[in-house]
């Protein structure tokens, strides 16, 4: 059986990725300690729904070799003063 999705959820997302995007674009040199070709996973704290949702699509679709970077992000807003916290896990 197939979970659906809450569309609102989606759009949390989709807003929530816009302004990691634009964070980037504006802060270039954070891509210097990111490695190449990664799977961004969005961990918002205040909104555990799409948290979960996030996990659980790494967790459906993995990374395909990817490495993966996790960014804990406040789900509001991502500003120069609330700047997200991005970390690669490392494998032992």
């Amino acid at each position: 059986m197939v979970k659906k999705i809450n569309n609102a959820v989606v759009e949390r997302n989709a807003r929530l990725t816009s302004e990691i995007i634009k964070y980037i674009l504006n802060n270039p040199k954070v891509l210097d300690v990111l490695p190449e070709n990664f799977e961004l996973v969005l961990l918002p704290e205040n909104d555990p729904e799409l948290r979960q949702l996030n996990l659980d699509l790494l967790d459906k679709y993995g990374s395909q070799g990817k490495p993966i970077v996790f960014a804990r992000v406040k789900a509001n807003r991502i500003t120069a003063r609330s700047k997200p916290n991005i970390f690669v896990p490392i494998a032992a």
